[in-house]
């Protein structure tokens, strides 16, 4: 039976069961908090307080100190994967959450560089990685692919070198090229080559932007990558012009409340753009981004749209046909979704 709450003496639909797509989640930060304590004891890291508190830590990204304080975070917890088994439980128990929180289709991005040393090389940890999503895949029923993301931290060169990677392993999982990191350091176009290489390889273009940086740096990801989602994208609010391009084109941009508010882009739920966005037409995939550092998962950014922005069930629904519609999906698995999401609102 489907669990529903009340509203006033309206029945409220269970989010949870909402078929979606997940689009932006980064492999390291996927991980249980739970988890990452089981590993830094099994290897003995040190982990700082911020890490060990069973509560999200305190982060503001919006100045180089915050952003380098959430970096070694990140950094610190990355060093506690350091055996295959290690991916195989981080993938597992990511495909199980975003089952619960009513993901039918999961698109994780992930650098194989920051694995590499730990994994025998580059193409080891890749395959490795890759062998974890097959088998979380076949385990949980969700369907699970890799995007493979460049640190615009390095140099390009290092990028094009991945580039080249994921091209070779586009049969084998992996499904898109993305950039991440602080889009506040340098620029676009230095990465051009290495998205062109992805593209003719038929890896989807979708790097971050528009999140740290304002609608500049949304322009450089169509203009400069030619990008076919943008991560974050939010900051595109500022610009008018910007949304009717990016609704123009149906770039979907994936946006991520939770983060957003968690790193100072913006001071509260309400703030973050969604509305605003969502009625210039630009398609939207709500994601979690890193829920060990953020503290919330997916269904719970469809609550954000709910009860910070009073979106409507439909809008609800309309929302997450847009995540599905914006994914690398088959086209049978797309229809698949979009059909559970109909009958969810019809339910």
């Amino acid at each position: 039976m489907e669990s529903v709450c009340a509203r006033g003496e309206a029945a409220i639909r269970d989010l949870r069961r909402l078929p979606k797509a997940h689009l932006h989640l980064h492999f390291t930060g996927s991980m249980r908090s739970t988890t990452l304590l089981e590993l830094a004891d099994k290897y003995g890291v040190h982990l700082p307080e911020a890490l060990r508190g069973g509560e999200p830590p305190s982060l503001r990204a919006t100045d180089e100190r915050g952003w380098f304080r959430f970096q070694r975070l990140y950094d610190i917890a990355r060093s506690c994967l350091r055996a295959p088994e290690d991916i195989q439980r981080l993938v597992r128990e990511a495909a199980e959450e975003d089952v619960r929180d009513g993901s039918r289709w999961l698109e994780i991005q992930v650098d194989p560089t920051s694995y590499a040393p730990r994994l025998g090389g580059l193409i080891p940890a890749l395959e490795i990685i890759l062998d974890a999503v097959h088998s979380a895949s076949r385990d949980t029923g969700l369907g699970i692919r890799v995007l493979v993301a460049a640190n615009r931290m390095k140099h390009p060169l290092d990028a094009r070198t991945l580039a080249r990677l994921a091209v070779r392993y586009a049969d084998h999982g992996v499904i898109g090229f993305g950039l991440s990191n602080d889009e506040r350091r340098g620029f676009a176009r230095d990465f051009d080559r290495a998205f062109a290489i992805a593209r003719e390889g038929g890896l989807l273009a979708a790097p971050h932007g528009g999140e740290l940086s304002g609608p500049a740096s949304v322009r450089d990801c169509l203009d400069d990558l030619h990008a076919g989602r943008v991560g974050h994208g939010v900051r595109a609010a500022e610009d008018p012009a910007l949304l009717r391009r990016l609704a123009a084109r149906g770039v979907t941009c994936e946006v991520c409340p939770s983060s957003n508010v968690a790193l100072g882009v913006y001071e509260k739920p309400e703030d973050v753009p969604l509305r605003t966005l969502f009625d210039a037409g630009v398609p939207m995939a709500l994601g979690a981004d890193d829920p060990l550092l953020f503290g919330a998962r997916l269904a719970a950014q469809y609550e954000i749209a709910r009860t910070a922005h009073d979106f409507t069930d439909a809008e609800l629904a309309e929302l997450a046909r847009q995540s599905v519609r914006g994914s690398c999906a088959p086209q049978d698995e797309q229809q698949r979704l979009l059909a559970g999401i109909d009958a969810w609102l019809a339910g």
